[in-house]
């Protein structure tokens, strides 16, 4: 079965943006259905972007709230188990290096940043795992490695939210 991994921003650009949680009521609803029906995961490299106030229930924002409430116990994916991905994600970055900035490859390399673990996750069977991301591929960009060149040289399929909901046959 294919799985579909979601980027932190499948979250938080569609609460900030197009379906805030206290409008959109039939969204959430369905992004709930179809974690629990298994057909898309995260990793927890996206759980630490998403929960900033583990202990202080009274500090989370609405989606941190949603989320800890909706989404399966199993909903985020442990990425130690992909070293060995992530090693090849790490090379790639590297060799990158005589086109991104610096910052850019501290900013993605970076343990508490979720892209290039989320990469790695998919790298390990990247026949039957898309990522699902708001980033698009800019090639001219040198401050910030994005999502899509990764994969691109790994031959990682990414779709953004709508393409998702469409493969699904799922509707909201």
């Amino acid at each position: 079965m294919p799985v579909y991994v979601v980027d932190s921003n499948f979250f938080i650009q569609a609460h900030r943006d197009s379906y805030p949680i206290d409008v959109a009521l039939t969204f959430w609803k369905k992004v709930k259905e179809i974690a629990h029906a298994g057909k898309i995961v995260s990793i927890d490299k996206v759980k630490d972007e998403l929960y900033h106030h583990p202990s202080a229930p009274e500090k989370q924002d609405a989606l941190e709230k949603w989320c800890r409430a909706n989404l399966p116990v199993d909903f985020f994916k442990d990425t130690s188990l992909h070293i060995n991905s992530y090693q090849s994600v790490v090379n790639w970055a590297v060799a990158k290096n005589n086109h991104y900035k610096a910052s850019a490859l501290t900013e993605f390399l970076s343990a508490g940043e979720a892209d290039a673990f989320i990469v790695a996750y998919a790298l390990t069977d990247p026949n039957n795992t898309t990522i699902v991301t708001y980033e698009k591929s800019d090639l001219l960009n040198k401050r910030r490695i994005k999502i899509p060149e990764p994969c691109n040289h790994f031959n990682i399929r990414f779709i953004n939210s709508m393409s998702l909901f469409r493969e699904l046959g799922e509707t909201f």
